[in-house]
């Protein structure tokens, strides 16, 4: 199975197009996942690609991420990708 994260991100990041941004930039990088809006303000992203692609994708969204936002947090941890997801997309 490969290898996969999902971080949580905190901060200023709903309604300042923190999705589309990270889909935008996980696609760029060749990654498989989503991201997603969470209820309590956060945003969700499960990834997996390349260890050099995902470390990539992991340094952005804590330090770039949406011009619009501001990210005051990021926790991320290995996770077990769900089969047959390809490409990345937003979930709702």
């Amino acid at each position: 199975m490969p290898e996969a994260r999902r971080c949580i991100v905190e901060g200023l990041v709903q309604g300042v197009a923190f999705r589309a941004f990270s889909r935008d930039k996980a696609r760029s990088l060749g990654l498989s996942g989503f991201v997603r809006n969470l209820p309590d303000g956060r945003v969700e992203t499960v990834f997996s690609g390349t260890p050099g692609a995902m470390d990539e994708f992991e340094r952005w969204l804590g330090e770039e991420g949406s011009p619009y936002g501001r990210v005051s947090r990021i926790t991320c941890a290995p996770y077990s990708l769900p089969d047959g997801l390809l490409g990345f997309e937003i979930r709702f």
